[in-house]
This record gives structure tokens, sequence and C-alpha cells, in this order.
């Protein structure tokens, strides 16, 4: 009995510094402000990277109408011009 309850001991300390170890999981991406959030891809041999914009959409039905988030992803960097103004800020890689 008394390893059993060693045992659980360990394996929950074990887990419990995998977990606080772990990077964390919004690194790349930014929440808030006038969207839902905004996370960037890794960045390309060539400077560029995707960065996608969770946007709400409202969905019209009846008395039960209800907002749904949409993706929209844009490939931005050194010379490739922001087309739209929701991938402008911030203007470098969100993990730098």
């Amino acid at each position: 009995m008394k390893r059993c309850v060693v045992g659980a001991l360990a394996t929950l300390l074990m887990t419990a510094g995998l977990i606080t170890s772990a990077p964390p999981a919004a690194a790349g991406c930014v929440y808030g402000g006038n969207n839902l959030g905004k996370c960037d891809g890794p960045v390309q041999p060539d400077g560029t990277w995707q960065r996608c914009v969770a946007v709400a959409q409202w969905v019209p039905r009846g008395a039960s109408s209800y907002l749904v988030p949409v993706k929209h992803c844009q490939v931005i960097g050194p010379g490739r011009p922001v087309t739209d103004l929701a991938f402008a800020d911030p203007p470098t890689h969100i993990a730098d």
C-alpha cells in the first residue's frame, strides 16, 4: 500500500514538473483588441510568415442569432505589403 502511494506521488510530481516546464500555449499569438486573436506561423527562409486573424462574424438565426469565429490568413513580411489593417499590427513577427 505504501509503495502505491509513493509511486502515485512520484508520478504526480513528475507530471506537474513537465507541465510547468512546457512553453506557454500563447507563444506567437496575441488575443484581444478588435480581433479575437492573431497568431503568426514560423518565419520562412525568405523572411515571410503567415499571420492568421480570427474575427467574429454575426450569424442571424431569428431569436437565436450568434457570433461565429472566422479565420483569415495572409502571408506578410519583408517585401509583402499588408492589404488589410487587421494584419498590420504588430508590424513584426509576434514571437520576436
